[in-house]
């Protein structure tokens, strides 16, 4: 029962997830909502579908609740770590990038993730959007050349200081080389204060509120500007005016947030500013940093929302890693369990925002207790019923008062407004709860037959 449910409800989901939008009698906002595109410098992984995965139900619950919704992702396929695993692979850098972005984008249908966008960063609408957002900051007079001394993580793509380093290495653990190297920089650290002020007035603005804590506490100490170039190598979107250099990756990444709805032509600009960054907690410098910073610059509106959730562990605890090389394949465990029961598994076994510990066993409990037993119990009862006593057609009979459908939906948009999907799936299965009680309670199949009370028990399921 539970797979037949499963599936029907798949069906709905896919039929469902735009049309009722269109149906909606109030025309609503509409809401743009982004994955970070991923970096290719290796095949996905969980922790991948995970982040896909809270996009996709955030977009599809704001497409049934009345809006218009472009829910963007993509690949980040520039900077020095892409070059060399693609020289390792013995390809060029853009087959490489090409190859791997092709295994990302096979996900969405494998995955029924409802993305409406899928931007490159090789793509030539991104190129020319990076290049104009660098001018524009030019214009600005946040950009200068300089020179860069210190120490830069490849697999990071990220620059430390001395202090930050953790017994030789990056904070997470990666190694670092020294680079010396002409660099252009962004004055980032003329924007301390505004971001400040914009966190302390907006208090949604990063999320969960740890992340918010985390970020204002990296600030107190102020910012320093950052090296917004590189020079050491060549794949990369080149600086405008000075082809020595590329920007760097990070850079080129964040700008695809305004690529990706072609901002400023006007086409998709009424998407903008973004409802709802949803990240990994491990890239929140850059999100709640350095691109409120850049569009501070720039004067573009900043995002209503940067959504940080946490890491997804395997069964020992650690963080799921390429680096690591730790991972669950995510087309090796649809061999052995559903699309849905994985979809299911993934945002309901965790608060959302905390750290998310994968094992197949759990699935499978969760699966059993949760799909088959509550969910799927219910639907085989709800339909023998109706195929027993009402000859398959869902009798007009009057209906018992079980669950507070209104109580309920507005219970559910609450915490999806706040992106508690956990809490709002939960809401959903103590409901089935209630409903699987009542019929155990009223025990239908006990009454004589002909008796009204059948009827409607059907109606009421």
């Amino acid at each position: 029962p539970a797979l037949a449910a499963a599936g029907a409800s798949r069906a709905l989901r896919v039929r469902s997830g735009r049309a009722f939008a269109s149906a909606s009698a109030v025309a609503k906002e509409p809401r743009f909502i982004t994955t970070p595109i991923y970096y290719v410098n290796g095949q996905p992984h969980i922790g991948h579908v995970y982040t896909s995965l809270a996009c996709d139900v955030v977009a599809r619950f704001s497409r049934l609740d009345g809006h218009k919704v472009l829910f963007l992702t993509g690949t980040d396929e520039h900077g020095q770590k892409v070059e060399q695993s693609a020289c390792k692979a013995g390809e060029s850098p853009q087959d490489f990038a090409d190859r791997v972005s092709d295994t990302f984008r096979a996900l969405l249908p494998l995955y029924d993730f409802s993305a409406d966008q899928f931007i490159r960063t090789t793509e030539a609408r991104h190129k020319e959007a990076a290049a104009a957002l660098w001018s524009a900051l030019v214009e600005s007079g946040d950009l200068y050349l300089g020179a860069y001394e210190g120490w830069y993580s490849v697999r990071d793509e990220c620059f430390y200081t001395e202090e930050e380093l953790v017994d030789g290495n990056a904070p997470t653990g990666a190694e670092v080389e020294w680079v010396a190297e002409s660099s252009y920089f962004f004055r980032l650290s003329r924007y301390r204060q505004r971001l400040e002020e914009h966190i302390l007035a907006n208090p949604d603005f990063i999320g969960p509120a740890s992340r918010r804590n985390e970020v204002l506490a990296f600030m107190r100490d102020g910012l320093r500007d950052l090296s917004v170039s590189r020079a050491t190598f060549t794949w990369g979107i080149p600086v405008p005016g000075d082809e020595k250099h590329v920007m760097y990756v990070w850079f080129d990444a964040l700008t695809n947030y305004l690529s990706g709805i072609e901002y400023g032509s006007g086409g998709k600009d009424g998407f903008w500013p973004c409802d709802v960054h949803l990240i990994g907690k491990d890239i929140i410098w850059f999100h709640c940093i350095i691109w409120p910073a850049l569009l501070l610059s720039l004067g573009i509106p900043l995002p209503r929302c940067v959504l940080a959730h946490g890491f997804v562990h395997g069964s020992d605890g650690r963080k799921m890693s390429k680096s690591l090389g730790n991972v669950v394949d995510p087309l090796d465990v649809l061999t052995r369990h559903s699309v849905d029961v994985f979809r299911f598994f993934l945002v309901r076994d965790a608060p959302f925002g905390g750290d998310l510990t994968f094992s197949e066993d759990a699935l499978v409990l969760r699966q059993n207790a949760e799909l088959a037993d509550n969910y799927g119990n219910l639907v085989q009862r709800a339909t023998v019923l109706c195929k027993k006593d009402c000859g398959g057609v869902v009798p007009a009979a009057e209906a018992d008062a079980v669950v507070d459908l209104s109580a309920l939906r507005e219970a559910v948009e609450a915490e999806m407004q706040r992106f508690a999907i956990d809490q709002a799936l939960y809401l959903v299965l103590r409901a089935l709860d209630v409903a699987n009680k009542y019929v155990t309670d009223a025990a239908p199949w006990k009454l004589p037959a002909g008796d009204p009370k059948r009827r409607g028990g059907v109606r009421t399921l």
